[in-house]
């Protein structure tokens, strides 16, 4: 519960005007409706007794018909503009909550971020998000607005009818509700959770199954991918229906609230008039104000059934968003030298080395290639040479610049890492190129597709115009690989890292390759992370990478 509250104050303090406003309507509509109850319930009585006197013709009912036509629209302008402000002032907190959880992951190590799989992390980030959006909406201000009128309410009764009808309304509405709503969130809680849960597993399961439905059904996985997605909805739908139980009980209850308080009101209320201590009218006040409040009260039982996800979504939540804000700022001082410097380094895991202390020199216009089996940490030197990862041991400069004490936006305008795992988005040919400048002109795009020889395979297929699938889907894995190192040349880089560029090309295609890209981006610093002949032929010097 301590998270839920941290993750409100911030949506309170970022949109505190909004949400101000949003209440102070909120407890408008309330006050209007139990003043519209009351006056109406007044005024039904206070004219059958003027006319069971005989003085009928005195009474003035254009004041208090008048009033009733106010409040009646009053109360619905002041519901329309709650609703605006505060599920405006919402939705904006909410946008603001997704950037800052995107922005925490870009603070994660790297290899953390390796691990993770898309699908369920925006998932994750979608559906705790949206959970908390109800936070305000169906938790703080119903209650806050709620128990505001409650007591407005008491201390007008106190004021025009008695004070012991105010003490059974103000102690009924504000103590039962309460020992509700803390009996029935330690009931809830549980299928709450379940039920989320289960849900964001159907969802990640869904995603995983229709985009790998091609392999699923290749390797006969299909049908058991189908069953885990079904019964993972399954779980959500029992987990929902137990919630919907608890809520109609918690709803019995707070009707059974309702109807107590009304009736003590209604019960004092005779045992005044008859002891001539109140009129009819001034009873009939406090019974129909008591039946109004029941409206404050109400959203306890929606909020039980939220209350669960809402405290394991503010559970996960909190902790990303104390993640450091990431330094765009240009380093001081700025990348001013070239090429590649690495002495004597190497990286840990769990306090060991990965391989052995390596040096090596790339200048402007080298090819350096480093060569070791698979595992033997090629990868991570590439990492330690764009500052993702900081190395045990041992100095890494980088265009003059230690690269893990300057900002990534700063080190990625001048050096390009080609990662064996590089994504392509949705869209088209151009859209992925584009994603590296997006100010380049077709015919530069066209340029660097010649360099990777793809040019006339796309040429037949739609161009630049080509649309591609999630993740690149409609190309083969060797023309994906192309279009991603034709994107690197699009950012004229100072220094190039390739881990394993012809991977699914062919020699013929690969040595193309590669001889394109030098051509492309003759004084770049290239350091490869090589398998193939392809990838040696033109190195200048050759490093090896040994395991430890």
């Amino acid at each position: 519960m301590t998270d839920l509250i941290a993750i409100i104050y911030l949506i309170i303090r970022n949109e505190r005007q909004a949400l101000a406003r949003g209440f102070a309507l909120a407890f408008v509509v309330l006050v209007m409706g139990v003043a519209l109850l009351a006056l109406s319930g007044w005024f039904i009585l206070a004219t059958a007794a003027a006319g069971m006197a005989g003085i009928g013709i005195l009474f003035n009912v254009f004041a208090p018909s008048a009033m009733v036509r106010f409040l009646a629209l009053g109360r619905t302008a002041a519901r329309y503009g709650e609703r605006i402000l505060t599920h405006d002032a919402t939705l904006r907190a909410v946008s603001e909550l997704r950037v800052s959880l995107l922005r925490g992951l870009l603070t994660r190590p790297y290899r953390a971020l390796e691990r993770l799989r898309a699908n369920s992390e925006l998932n994750r980030i979608t559906a705790d998000t949206d959970a908390l959006d109800g936070a305000l909406l169906r938790l703080v201000i119903p209650a806050l607005a709620g128990s505001a009128a409650i007591l407005i309410t008491s201390l007008v009764l106190w004021w025009i009818v008695h004070p012991s009808v105010a003490a059974i309304l103000a102690a009924g509405y504000l103590v039962l509700p309460t020992g509700v709503f803390c009996i029935g969130q330690g009931v809830a809680k549980s299928p709450a959770r379940l039920a989320e849960a289960a849900l964001q597993a159907g969802r990640s399961r869904m995603v995983d199954l229709l985009s790998g439905r091609d392999d699923l059904t290749v390797f006969g996985q299909l049908p058991r991918a189908r069953d885990h997605t079904i019964h993972a909805f399954d779980k959500a739908a029992q987990s929902r229906r137990r919630l919907d139980q608890i809520e109609r009980q918690t709803g019995m209850l707070m009707d059974m609230v309702t109807a107590l308080v009304t009736s003590g009101c209604l019960m004092v209320g005779i045992t005044l008039v008859q002891a001539d201590v109140i009129e009819t009218a001034q009873a009939a006040i406090g019974v129909f104000a008591a039946l109004a409040l029941g409206e404050a009260v109400a959203p306890v039982r929606r909020a039980l059934s939220e209350i669960g996800k809402m405290t394991k979504a503010a559970a996960r939540v909190r902790p990303a968003l104390k993640a450091p804000d990431l330094a765009w700022d240009d380093p001081k001082p700025p990348l001013s030298g070239q090429g590649l410097e690495m002495y004597n380094t190497t990286f840990a895991t769990q306090g060991k080395a990965m391989f052995k202390p390596i040096s090596l020199s790339v200048a402007p216009g080298e090819t350096v290639v480093l060569e070791g089996a698979s595992g033997s940490g090629k990868s991570t030197v590439l990492l330690l040479a764009i500052g993702a990862l900081v190395p045990a041991q041992g100095i890494v400069r980088a265009l003059g610049c230690d690269p893990a004490q300057v900002s990534m936006d700063a080190m990625t305008r001048k050096a390009v890492l080609v990662t064996q795992r590089s994504a392509l988005i949705a869209g088209t040919i151009s859209d992925n190129l584009r994603l590296a400048d997006p100010t380049a002109s077709d015919a530069a795009l066209w340029r660097a597709l010649e360099t990777v020889c793809l040019h006339k395979v796309l040429q037949n297929r739609g161009g630049l115009d080509l649309k591609l699938g999630p993740r690149g889907s409609g190309l083969s894995g060797g023309e994906a690989r192309r279009l991603i190192l034709a994107r690197a040349i699009l950012r004229r880089p100072d220094l190039l890292l390739l881990d394993e560029p012809t991977e699914g090309l062919d020699d013929a295609t690969a040595d193309l390759v590669m001889t394109g890209l030098r051509d492309a981006l003759p004084n770049a610093a290239f350091l490869v992370a090589a398998h193939r002949q392809a990838e040696r032929a033109q190195a200048d010097g050759i490093v090896p990478v040994i395991r430890a």
